[in-house]
């Protein structure tokens, strides 16, 4: 409904003011641009953020001080409307790509909860958040992991001596870990994101700032169900990477600098003394392909802009896969290749391809370097990737956020307000 008032409230700015500069041949099309200009710039300063933020707020500012200047020539009614016009289509338009707080059942606190700690994760983020201090007061056991602990043999325990919520505080690799045992079981899951990304807690509406806060969903809680990714029997929450991408999400600089290195490392591994990786799959049109330099295979759909930032998912209970596969011509694309990751417009290459699909197989000769929710791996072909939908219960705190907003492009807006309005925010 907020999209369907923003775009209805742009288009009536509109009409007002073609309809009272209709006889100014010069003052009505530099207002309507005036206007196109407020909406999409009010729009981007609305939702963005930033140094975003910042600029779209200055050229609206501008665009705003033009449209008075030449729509004041038909009256200040006519300034004041298109003015309260343009207004109430930014505070819609900022209620449109708002947190959504998705559906789910209200559960009382858990009878025997679990939380496994690993105090490594994120730099010791367990320990510098008292996690297992703040469980405790919670009244939820603590399990902390030591090195080669198999966290699957415990999760499995916990189990059976009844627990009937269990919780990870780490990265998203155990995150998938316990988050598969809980799905063996159809137990509730509680994900702590005292990871270093933690992609999986920012995808479910949690406040990646209040680690201790998501031990609140042992209490009273919402319950939802969302979906799990699999390959070869493994479980993954976010996504499995494969080709140049597993190279640069393995990158000890990449932690601390996405976009960075993913820019800085595109370059040496497109080189045009590299081969292609051999990866064979079927393309969105069911046509086979016979390879690409980045092939992505997610938990759901991300909207990917960049392979540095990586993107955020608008929703986990989609049943489906996201597959980003990208071909590059080594001796021609690679420069621009670079110059749109660096900007966040990387879905803007012509060899960029995204799509939706509940099984994918991918093929190659020999074993395949994988990433699978960030652990480095290698498994051997064929890779058959599919959806687990609604396999998993998650207990989210009351207090979640939500999903964090969309954050389309700005010459994108209109159509994100269309798809959001037709009840496609992913799309």
């Amino acid at each position: 409904m907020a999209a369907a008032v923003a775009l209805l409230c742009a288009a009536a700015a509109l009409a007002v003011v073609l309809e009272a500069l209709a006889d100014r041949p010069i003052a009505l099309p530099v207002s309507i641009v005036a206007v196109a200009v407020t909406l999409l710039a009010g729009w981007a300063a609305l939702v963005g953020r930033g140094s975003r933020r910042a600029m779209a707020t200055l050229v609206a500012a501008v665009a705003f001080g033009g449209l008075i200047a030449f729509a004041g020539a038909a009256g200040l009614v006519t300034v004041f409307v298109t003015a309260a016009l343009l207004a109430a289509s930014g505070v819609a338009a900022r209620g449109a790509f708002g947190r959504h707080r998705p559906s789910g059942t209200r559960v009382g606190p858990a009878r025997h909860g679990v939380l496994f700690v690993n105090t490594r994760s994120g730099g010791g983020a367990a320990g510098r958040h008292n996690l297992a201090e703040e469980a405790g007061r919670r009244g939820v056991a603590v399990v902390p992991l030591t090195p080669n602990t198999d966290l699957r043999s415990l999760a499995e325990k916990a189990v059976a001596d009844g627990a009937d919520v269990i919780g990870i505080a780490g990265g998203d690799g155990s995150q998938a870990l316990v988050a598969d045992v809980a799905r063996r079981h159809d137990i509730a899951f509680v994900c702590v994101p005292a990871g270093t990304r933690n992609h999986f807690a920012l995808d479910l509406g949690l406040d990646r700032r209040n680690v201790a806060g998501a031990l609140d969903a042992f209490g009273e809680a919402v319950e939802r169900r969302v979906d799990l990714g699999q390959v070869g029997g493994r479980v993954f929450v976010n996504n499995v990477s494969l080709g140049v991408y597993a190279e640069i999400v393995q990158s000890d600089s990449y932690r601390n600098a996405k976009a960075g290195t993913a820019a800085a490392m595109l370059p040496d591994l497109l080189g045009p003394g590299r081969a292609p990786p051999d990866l064979r799959f079927t393309g969105p049109d069911g046509q086979p392909e016979p390879t690409a330099d980045v092939l992505l295979v997610s938990n759901n759909a991300y909207q990917l802009h960049s392979l540095g930032g990586l993107g955020t998912r608008p929703r986990l209970d989609g049943g489906n896969l996201g597959v980003t596969a990208l071909r590059v011509d080594r001796a021609q694309d690679v420069p621009t290749l670079v110059a749109l990751e660096s900007v966040g417009a990387l879905d803007r290459f012509h060899g960029f391809h995204q799509w939706t699909s509940q099984v994918l197989r991918v093929d190659a000769a020999s074993p395949t370097s994988v990433g699978v929710d960030g652990e480095a791996l290698r498994l051997t072909p064929p890779l058959v990737f599919s959806c687990l939908p609604a396999a998993l219960r998650v207990r989210l705190p009351p207090q979640a956020p939500g999903v964090p907003p969309l954050r389309p492009r700005v010459c994108a807006t209109p159509s994100a307000l269309l798809h959001i309005a037709a009840g496609r925010p992913g799309t």
